[in-house]
């Protein structure tokens, strides 16, 4: 779903059932429908309502799935009872031990389903996303180092987000050359991130292995011990940036546009993209600081949406829903499948992310021949 004040823009000319409409009426495009109030007008892609919508549900399901697996089980009716206030036995598994977790997983996948979208989207490239162009990495070698250095806990998230941030300026000072462009934003995201990485792994040989093993841990990424306190401080910094991704969800429109035909049509590209991938980079560094190194859901999420949607660019709604899904189930399948045993989720997300990265590379090399 996109918001549009200049159909031109993003559109092209006016559909005449547009322009001759009456305000707050919806005319009907090829597989898309034109809903106008007053000056607004909403650009609505029927299929992206339908997947946002399925996604939603299974979403849902998944997570009263997860609250029902476990020791002790709990029935679904069970959970939806003690989500209804109603009163069962197991309102204390459910709401103290389980959905902490689960919203937290929740509130995290949708975080890095955002930052992917809006990152790649900037990149034009389907591999950009934030554990490639090395914020994943600037948090984790503050982590690192607050986790090696004898630092108080409640400081390792603050010195995270830090991290990821000044791997965000350092990317910037390295890409923003001739306007941000897509390929130079990508080289340097990639030259920080493996600079980063050399140096948590310094940080880490001259460790105490009992700290470079907690660092090991959170560098994986995982949501374990964790629960409303994360998840209350991505809610509020997406609740702040509301309306920036508001803004960010019409402005995708434009990023397929070349720079020429950009300014022709009255936009700012190369503004456009700073902001949008200054957007995504704060949403990253955000939540990665919050769970941890949680790889592969800003890569993945946003080109399945995408290939859902059937859409030139990644939907954000979509690729929202889909993160958040990808990380309730790799939670609950990382709870699971080797109890009790539980395995980080970012081990369960590297699963699933490791064969689609694969999957991308041949399939661009079979186009490309």
């Amino acid at each position: 779903m996109t918001a549009t004040q200049r159909p031109s823009a993003t559109t092209g000319p006016p559909h005449p059932a547009a322009a001759g409409g009456p305000s707050g009426g919806e005319a009907r495009l090829a597989g898309r429908s034109l809903l106008r109030i007053g000056p607004v007008s909403l650009l609505i892609r029927r299929r992206a309502v339908l997947v946002a919508a399925v996604l939603t549900v299974l979403l849902l399901l998944a997570v009263v799935l997860s609250l029902s697996l476990g020791t002790p089980y709990v029935a679904p009716a069970d959970v939806l009872r003690a989500l209804s206030g109603s009163g069962t036995p197991y309102d204390l598994v459910v709401f103290d031990l389980r959905l902490p977790r689960v919203v937290l997983a929740a509130a995290a996948g949708a975080a890095f389903g955002v930052a992917g979208t809006l990152i790649q989207s900037v990149a034009r490239n389907p591999l950009a996303s934030p554990d490639v162009i090395g914020i994943t990495q600037g948090a984790g070698l503050a982590a690192t180092v607050a986790l090696t250095s004898g630092m108080a806990a409640v400081l390792v998230a603050p010195t995270a987000l830090v991290g990821g941030l000044l791997a965000a300026v350092l990317l910037f000072a390295l890409g923003a050359r001739h306007g941000l462009a897509a390929q130079r934003f990508v080289l340097a995201g990639v030259a920080v991130a493996f600079a980063f990485r050399a140096l948590t792994e310094v940080v880490m040989l001259t460790a105490d292995p009992i700290d470079g093993l907690r660092a090991q841990i959170w560098l994986i990424g995982t949501l374990a011990g964790k629960g409303w306190t994360e998840a209350a401080w991505i809610a509020g910094t997406m609740l702040v940036l509301l309306p920036v991704l508001a803004w960010a969800g019409w402005a995708l429109n434009s990023t397929a546009l070349d720079d020429d035909t950009a300014r022709g049509v009255g936009l700012r590209p190369v503004a456009r993209r700073i902001g949008l991938a200054g957007t995504g980079v704060l949403v990253a560094a955000m939540v990665t600081a919050q769970v941890g190194a949680v790889d592969f859901v800003a890569l993945v999420a946003p080109q399945v949406a995408r290939r859902l949607v059937r859409a030139e660019r990644p939907p954000l709604v979509c690729a929202a829903l889909l993160g958040a899904l990808l990380l309730v189930l790799a939670d609950l399948a990382g709870r699971r499948l080797f109890a009790p045993t539980q395995l980080p989720a970012g081990v369960l997300t590297a699963a699933i992310g490791g064969p689609y990265l694969i999957f991308l590379l041949l399939r661009g090399r079979r186009r490309s021949s």
